[in-house]
């Protein structure tokens, strides 16, 4: 193995990015950068009738989005290619072919329907559904005899009567009994190899020296540790990470709501967000904090800090985190973000289109916002001239007060200087006009000018409204 750390992400392109998929890839791409190591992108699509370039287009555009950069893999090349299991048929063979030529592996010429009847008399004597090894010990004549015939079979692996410990940076010591597993098939009648053998192969091939990955992949490990010692290769270092569960406590799916890393981006989510939000599913610092951008994530990550406790996804606390990303962004950098956004579901509204009035918008709507999307609500609560939110609101603007307060005020607006120092002197003089002050002052104007209680900066909306809107409003 090298002493380089190399660490790799190995998805199936059967569907889309499923957040705990990104997880894995995030703590592999966080240890990378962390030690200094190279972060692969493998691609396995042996499951040729689920894979699918478009999952695979999907899969290399969320990592992206994510800036999950990788160092060898798709796109990159590097000196361990190719980075798609269906190009590398051939290694398998030629791996298949040393264990077969080793002993650790042997022919099996029985066919389904016989290991179907094997398996239904062992349940029936309540015996271990484990391959019988009837073709274990074959002579080499009639293997080579019935090879030459033509007859299909699969190649096993000869499982050693010795149990199997691995000492995982998470779970810790974990072991298997001889007893637990019967000679497994490494390549199937077809030719085509399976799971567990292409992932010893790969990771023995790309010197990968560590394998992060789910809690759920703990059960292959057996396998795996039987194919490294029959190559004789030295197996990397294991650490598997803790299942992510829903609010319920189930094993995260659908029902849960969207599980997609390109739904996030589609619904206003930043990377970053969900970079921080991922990270703590399932590890921390030692400490309550909460909030780390991508650097500060990469220099305090560890894999010894990995949780045996399963991580919940928590929809809100999502949500809330991403207003605080949003909220630490500068003016110039959401900007560009929040534009489009503006733009599309507001296409006929001319204050988008004046670059000064723009940038105040987004100033002023940024406080208000947990998600990107959220930028047309806020903004059209102000924007769009409408009725009192509820009754409350409605009696605010209708007693005899607020009405001298409108009038007062529209005549002191209509003269003002129209910054920032001019509404509030010519709202502090149409205050003493009608006799009002406090909550009596601020919440009537409110409510008239944009028909809600609460919102953004109100001196803020005078500025992005202009003059003349609000002039009409007052007047209306």
């Amino acid at each position: 193995m090298s002493q380089q750390v190399r660490v790799r992400f190995a998805p199936s392109p059967t569907g889309y990015l499923h957040v705990g998929g990104a997880r894995t890839a995030l703590f592999n791409w966080l240890y990378a950068r962390k030690t200094g190591g190279k972060f692969i992108l493998r691609i396995e699509d042996t499951d040729v009738e689920r894979s699918t370039q478009e999952a695979v287009d999907g899969l290399l555009r969320d990592m992206k989005w994510l800036g999950l950069t990788w160092d060898e893999g798709p796109e990159v090349d590097g000196p361990h290619g190719p980075y798609f299991q269906s190009q590398r048929l051939e290694i398998y063979k030629k791996y298949a072919e040393k264990l077969l030529q080793n002993g650790s592996a042997y022919p099996c010429f029985c066919s389904e329907e016989e290991l179907e009847a094997k398996r239904q008399k062992a349940e029936e004597e309540h015996r271990s559904l484990h391959y019988d090894g009837t073709c274990r010990n074959l002579g080499k004549e009639e293997v080579e005899k019935r090879i030459a015939a033509g007859e299909p079979y699969v190649v096993r692996v000869r499982v050693p009567d010795k149990d199997y410990v691995l000492n995982d940076l998470v779970r810790g010591r974990v072991e298997w009994k001889s007893e637990t597993l019967g000679d497994f098939i490494i390549l199937r009648s077809s030719g085509m190899p399976v799971y567990n053998f292409c992932v010893v192969v790969d990771d023995a091939d790309m010197q990968i020296s560590h394998v992060v990955r789910a809690e759920e992949h703990l059960t292959n490990t057996h396998r795996q540790l039987i194919i490294y010692e029959a190559l004789g290769i030295t197996p990397p270092t294991f650490a598997h990470a803790s299942l992510i569960l829903g609010e319920d406590k189930t094993k995260l799916s659908k029902r849960h709501g969207a599980t997609s890393v390109g739904q996030y981006a589609l619904d206003g989510f930043l990377p970053e967000a969900m970079i921080n939000f991922l990270a703590l599913l399932g590890w921390n610092e030692g400490n309550d904090r909460e909030i780390y951008s991508v650097e500060e994530l990469k220099e305090c990550f560890t894999l010894e800090r990995i949780s045996k406790s399963p991580g919940v996804f928590d929809h809100a606390k999502l949500t809330w985190m991403n207003g605080q990303h949003l909220r630490a962004l500068s003016v110039e950098n959401l900007l560009p973000m929040v534009e489009p956004v503006l733009k599309k579901e507001m296409p006929d509204e001319p204050r988008l289109q004046n670059p000064e009035i723009l940038r105040k918008l987004v100033e002023l709507i940024q406080i208000k916002m947990n998600k990107l999307n959220d930028a047309v609500e806020v903004a059209k609560s102000f924007l769009n001239a409408s009725q009192p939110e509820n009754e409350e609101a409605a009696a605010m603007i209708s007693t005899d007060k607020s009405k001298d307060l409108f009038a007062a005020l529209a005549e002191e607006f209509a003269s003002c200087e129209w910054v920032r120092e001019g509404y509030n002197a010519a709202i502090k003089a149409a205050g003493k006009t009608a006799g009002a002050k406090g909550k009596e002052l601020f919440m009537p104007i409110r409510v008239k000018i944009t028909g809600t209680c609460h919102g953004p900066d109100l001196v803020g909306i005078l500025d992005v409204l202009g003059r003349e809107e609000v002039l009409k409003r007052l007047r209306n």
